[in-house]
């Protein structure tokens, strides 16, 4: 092939850059930069085609669902210049990622540029960018997979005809702009159900009790398990209602005042060892990281979103450092275990190693996508120390990861013991039995490397893993230190967050490892799902959207029906499953059959009652309504006696978008409600214009407004009529104390505070992100509100005659002030940050531990920190990169016809 000129095509230009190294100059590798081709929006078709039968879908549905492709006029120049290479080109490799939808992405390549009979074609696959895996995928190419083009596909066209059926009916019943995705709804549904049983939850209240004993080398605590003969109820044993779960054993619940009756009654008694176990202790390594794990684990140690996780780990994978990050494979190659066995031996010793290979099995049957896990790339692993200099930030961090699960993956088992005793201490007919358990770790194993993540339990273990108790024998005695009674409340299920909702779609079967970030983003980008911290919560939108969507298109929110669509996919993948045959029983079944058609269960739905769908009752004639403009709480108008007004509207009150679902409760909706029964308070008359000003509080906060006369003979529609002055309170100020000068002051804004030399108008406003100075298209951040009334025409041309100051927000005052550092000789305070709290003496930054309060923050503490943090040194900052391209829309070179075959 000497002399000869090939073309090799990738998705991303770091991919094309890396593997062009590992070429020679016979090898032109250039970047597709994602997909150039998809089906479009019916708006962007051929004027030609809108009324033929690919007007709705860009699919047509009467004619074996054969898709309409055009290339995006963003691709054209791309696509141009592919062909240019091509035609010079000897040899055509495709070497797009190895999955299903890079297979895709292939065939549209070749589709698109239409090669010439006389230039071979090689699909080229490879799992990792080194030079032996590149060499190595030149000499093992192959044909495209028409399977794997299939189930992508239709995949494809799955997504487009759900969300172009069922998203029409989200406009007319609940709102604009919202959208119906297959595999996004059922993730929202998650969320929702999760809130659902948070709302329902009724707390119950337990009481326990704690003793501290002592043996002949040490003390422990341990917890009360029975009185009297009766186990003592924890917090597993109630139900989300309350109430006790149904068990056949006896329960005993202590109160506060049964606990504290109790250890009054055992005050005095001593301890006895009535039983004592002890056993071995094993603990085996996790496996390699597949996409789902590494997103969970990535959220959990590093709190790396979804799609962040991703868009690192692709970087990683394109610059040659993992192998292929979208996965659901556990199993390691042979090359992969021999690198992990050997640098755990050296690094580690060799006893850390077992004497045979670990092998890892995925325990779903759907398992597809590459064939290797998520480890670091190459028959020899570089160790983090060894890429320190090359990978920073996030970057580094990944890496770093990935390199500890792989090589602990292939490391000894934990050993230890864990020990558990039962004491009893009995007096004056009371007799209680305590136990306490705990593992010791005698041989770290794989712990020395790696230790998986866990999400937050409902019901935390409150023993500790590796808690260690003193030598004892049965029938010994022990003195009893003390015994505290201690009080709980149950908790509701914890919400989601993106770690354990990847984890839920998983287990479920829903979505593929190529899909869990794009769907957790999705989900929150629309709206459905909004994070609080790192928790998911759902929107009131989207309680009104999967109300809808189980009440009249229950099949496709359902969980199991979604996993059997995947696993219909994984069986066209196979080649098992003919396309058009699946696509017409998805589309046009009459219900006899499976899966249940599309097609005739919207058309069969009649007409849908949009206000009980966005109605959900709270409680005592309160029902929350989810509105064009968001959230409120309504009940009918009722009189002192709480009877119902005749004829009167009903009372309102918006909703703060603050409020999380399962914290509107009766007692919080009707406080809404109370505060905006009436319409507002009456702040007097403006004398300029004789207008009534009232102050009252919105969705937004507390405001002012003037009150506008109503004609009841203007036809002139409400959206055109003019509109009242109004202004949000300043934070200085309160509802209820505002007085008319200070809401004719606000209702005036913005004020101008005069002109420049140029005759340019310069206006004090308060805007969302606080006050400011407003000069045509440049403003400038004001430090305080009362700057807005104040601020003088000499005082604003200063201000604007200094250089600008992106991103500047007014300073916050520090939460806390902690004396001068000895080291800076500067004052240390604590602020808030946009990462949340934390220590600084203007210099050196160290966020707050998750277990540190203000109040417990000494400057003996700060100062410890801060000297830490500079014996560390500074980060190092990543090289300025060029920012990375976008995946571009799926829409790209006119053409339809999908792969012709059954």
């Amino acid at each position: 092939m000497a002399g000869s000129r090939h073309l090799v095509i990738v998705e991303s230009p770091a991919k094309a850059r890396t593997i062009a190294k590992y070429l020679g100059d016979d090898y032109v590798v250039e970047a597709s930069v994602g997909h150039i081709r998809d089906i479009p929006v019916p708006r962007d078709l051929p004027a030609e085609m809108k009324k033929g039968p690919y007007g709705k879908f860009g699919v047509d549905v009467e004619d074996g669902f054969d898709p309409y492709y055009i290339v995006d006029p963003d691709k054209k120049k791309k696509v141009a210049e592919l062909k240019r290479l091509l035609k010079d080109a000897d040899t055509l490799y495709l070497a797009t990622d190895e999955d299903r939808e890079g297979e895709a992405i292939a065939w549209h390549l070749l589709e698109t540029l239409k090669p010439k009979k006389s230039t071979p074609v090689h699909r080229m696959v490879f799992h990792e960018i080194t030079r032996d895996a590149i060499q190595n995928a030149l000499t093992s190419t192959r044909e495209i997979d028409t399977h794997l083009v299939d189930a992508q596909e239709t995949r494809r066209i799955l997504d487009r005809l759900v969300g172009f059926e069922l998203s029409p009916v989200l406009w007319r019943k609940i709102g604009p702009s919202l959208s119906a995705g297959r595999v996004q709804s059922v993730a929202t549904r998650l969320v929702v159900e999760r809130e659902r049983e948070r709302m329902a939850f009724v707390a119950a209240d337990y009481w326990d009790v704690t003793g501290r004993f002592a043996g002949e080398d040490a003390a422990f605590t341990a917890r009360i398990a029975t009185v009297d003969g009766a186990r003592v109820a924890s917090g597993s044993d109630f139900a989300d209602d309350g109430t006790l779960k149904k068990r056949t054993a006896q329960v005993t619940v202590l109160t506060e005042e049964s606990a504290n009756a109790l250890v009054s009654a055992l005050e005095g008694a001593g301890a006895t060892v009535t039983s004592l176990d002890s056993k071995p202790y094993t603990r085996r390594p996790a496996a390699p990281f597949t996409t789902s794990s590494l997103q969970q684990e990535a959220s959990r140690k590093l709190r790396l979103g979804a799609r962040q996780a991703m868009r690192v780990a692709q970087s990683l994978y394109e610059n040659g450092y993992i192998t292929y990050m979208r996965t659901d494979s556990v199993a390691l190659s042979q090359e992969a275990i021999r690198a992990s066995r050997a640098q755990a031996a050296d690094l580690y010793g060799s006893q850390f190693v077992p004497d045979k290979p670990r092998f890892y099995q995925i325990k779903s049957q759907g398992a597809q996508e590459a064939h290797e896990a998520i480890r670091p790339a190459g028959d020899r692993f570089r160790t983090p120390a060894e890429v320190a200099g090359q990978l920073t930030g996030d970057e580094f961090r990944l890496y770093e990861l990935i390199w500890k699960r792989t090589v602990a993956s292939q490391m000894a088992d934990a050993k230890g013991t864990t020990s558990s005793v039962e004491l009893t201490l009995a007096k004056d007919g009371r007799t209680a039995t305590f136990r306490a358990s705990g593992t010791v770790i005698t041989f770290r194993g794989f712990l020395a490397a790696y230790e998986e993540g866990r999400d937050a339990s409902r019901y935390e273990d409150s023993e500790g893993d590796e808690k260690r108790l003193p030598q004892m024998t049965e029938g010994q005695s022990l003195e009893v230190q003390g015994l505290v009674p201690d009080g709980h409340s149950t908790t509701p299920p914890p919400r989601y967050t993106e770690a354990s909702l990847v984890r839920a779609l998983e287990e479920r079967g829903i979505g593929r490892p190529s899909t869990y970030a794009s769907t957790v983003t999705t989900i929150q980008d629309r709206g459905y799902v909004l994070r609080r911290g790192s928790a998911l919560v759902p929107s009131w939108t989207a309680f009104a959207v999967v109300r809808l969507l189980e009440d009249h298109f229950g099949p496709f929110i359902d969980y199991d029906f979604t996993a059997q669509m995947e696993a219909q996919l994984d069986r066209m993948a196979r080649g098992e499953l003919g396309r058009r045959d699946y696509l017409q029983d998805f589309y046009y079944s009459d219900g006899t059959g499976a899966p249940i058609g599309l097609k005739p269960m919207v058309e069969g739905q009649g007409e849908i009652d949009a206000r009980a769908i966005n109605t959900l009752p709270i409680g005592e004639g309160i029902d929350l309504r989810v509105g064009r403009y968001g959230a409120y709480v309504e009940r009918a108008a009722v009189d002192e006696s709480g009877a119902p007004i005749e004829g009167a509207d009903p009372v309102r009150a918006s909703v703060p978008d603050d409020i999380a679902p399962d914290e509107l409760t009766v007692a919080k909706a009707k406080e809404l409600l109370e505060r905006q029964k009436d319409d507002g308070r009456v702040l007097g008359t403006d004398p300029e214009t004789g207008r009534e000003i009232i102050a009252k509080d919105g969705r937004y906060g507390p405001y002012v407004t003037e009150v506008l006369p109503e004609d009841p003979e203007d036809k002139t529609p409400k959206s055109k009529r003019p509109k009242p002055r109004t202004g949000s309170l300043l934070q200085s100020m309160d509802l209820a104390t505002v007085t008319l000068e200070d809401a004719l002051k606000l209702i005036s804004l913005p004020r101008v505070v005069g002109a420049d030399e140029d005759g340019t108008e310069i206006t004090a406003q308060n805007g969302r992100y606080g006050p400011y100075l407003k000069k045509g298209t440049d403003s400038r951040s004001l430090t305080s509100e009362e700057q807005i009334f104040s601020i003088t025409l000499e005082e604003a041309k200063a201000i604007y005659a200094q250089p600008k100051q992106r991103g500047r927000a007014a300073a916050k005052p520090p939460l806390k002030e902690l004396g001068i550092d000895p080291t800076s000789e500067k004052p240390i305070v604590v602020k808030e940050g946009r990462f949340g709290e934390y220590i600084t003496d203007g210099t050196t930054n160290v966020t707050l531990r998750k277990d540190d309060s203000l109040e417990s923050l000494t400057h003996e503490i700060a100062v410890e920190r801060l000297a830490e943090k500079r014996a560390k040194g500074p980060a190092k900052k990543p090289a300025r990169k060029a920012p990375a391209k976008k995946a571009p829309a799926k829409k790209p070179a006119a053409k339809k016809a999908a792969p012709k075959k059954a």
